[in-house]
């Protein structure tokens, strides 16, 4: 009924708020309580392990909806396994220009160039204030678009939040801010990973706890680009990879109006292209490295598709503002029926069973 609703309401909702009003309204609505919990009960079967950590199911909330860390908790009650908040920088930052969030209705599809607005690492006080609730709540982290130093703002990171992330993730692959993809090359992220791990570990001295560092890549990589990225992974201290972030390619048969816009795009034009780079990776690395898939997740096939294709866990965003809240229960019951369907002991024994499939698709057609 919670899905119903959601979706007869949807076409005043759009018509009626631009996207980044309708998002706060989003955030009040889960701060005062007003989204019902999930009503699907827990199933063991779907626990993950990973990166030293137990989620309790595999599906997370991406970075990018709670930025300044306002309602983690309120996201794990909706029936998260684990919830990412950020893209949290140094210094608060206002982003680019309005308007910066354009729905692509017709493609279920967002295109946004926000560039990192946030309030700052003053965010640590809202987590300083969960202390002791429980739940996977990760930090993505990233570096203002006018730092002098980038690697020295995911460093402050690190030391701002150790005692709080159950994870971090290194952004460095938002489309809009200038230049920050260069990060994702080999001389660059090869500093980046090690000063960043020098952090993290000097930080796990102080605090008896040594907290995973992922990096978050682009969908964008060419073969080239892939087997850099694997080559510096393996030789650092990195515990996983979440693959991916928005797009910069359009794909030619989007219909919106707003499909010229620029900044990167999520949703469900995504998928293919984010879902073949997640394989790719997954061969690569084997089982070595656990992987997050992310990319146009909006169903429990899709879901499943990521996990097929290598991912140990999954993250959504767009899907939620076009399937609404109900979307986290449909995908765990799905997830459920498919392990019951294939008897399959668990979610792990899923994962990565069609990665060779799902590799050889070209993410252009």
């Amino acid at each position: 009924m919670i899905g119903l609703g959601y979706k007869l309401a949807r076409p005043a909702l759009f018509s009626l708020t631009e996207p980044e009003a309708a998002h706060r309204m989003t955030i009040r609505a889960l701060a005062g309580g007003l989204v019902p919990p999930c009503g699907v009960p827990a199933d063991p079967r779907l626990t993950v392990d990973a990166f030293g950590l137990r989620f309790p199911n595999p599906l997370g909330m991406a970075a990018g909806f709670d930025k300044d860390a306002e309602v983690p908790d309120a996201l794990l009650r909706l029936g998260f396994g684990f919830t990412e908040v950020g893209t949290l920088t140094p210094k608060a930052q206002e982003g680019n220009p309005k308007p910066r969030v354009f729905r692509l209705a017709d493609d279920h599809a967002l295109i946004n160039r926000l560039g990192f607005n946030n309030g700052g690492h003053a965010g640590r006080a809202r987590l300083v204030a969960r202390q002791g609730r429980g739940g996977i709540v990760g930090v993505n982290v990233g570096a203002n678009k006018d730092s002098a130093d980038r690697v020295a703002d995911y460093v402050a990171g690190i030391e701002r939040f150790a005692d709080l992330a159950s994870y971090f993730t290194i952004n460095v692959s938002s489309p809009n801010t200038p230049g920050l993809r260069g990060l994702q090359e080999r001389g660059a992220l090869e500093e980046l990973l090690a000063r960043v791990a020098t952090a993290r570990d000097a930080a796990a001295a102080r605090h008896g706890r040594r907290v995973p560092l992922l990096l978050k890549v682009a969908p964008d990589l060419d073969e080239a680009a892939v087997d850099d990225i694997v080559a510096v992974v393996e030789a650092s201290a990195l515990d996983g990879l979440i693959v991916s972030n928005t797009t910069l390619a359009r794909p030619p048969k989007l219909a919106s109006a707003a499909a010229g816009e620029a900044g990167g795009l999520s949703g469900r034009p995504l998928f293919r292209r984010s879902t073949v780079m997640l394989a790719r990776f997954r061969l690569k690395f084997g089982d070595r490295m656990p992987l997050v898939g992310v990319g146009g997740v909006d169903s429990g096939p899709a879901a499943f598709a990521k996990i097929l294709a290598g991912a140990s866990l999954v993250q959504l965003y767009t899907g939620l503002v076009y399937e609404g809240p109900a979307l986290v229960g449909d995908i765990l019951r799905h997830l459920g029926r498919e392990l019951d369907r294939r008897r399959l002991p668990s979610i792990a024994a899923a994962v990565g069973l069609e990665a060779e499939a799902w590799a050889a698709i070209d993410p252009e057609s």
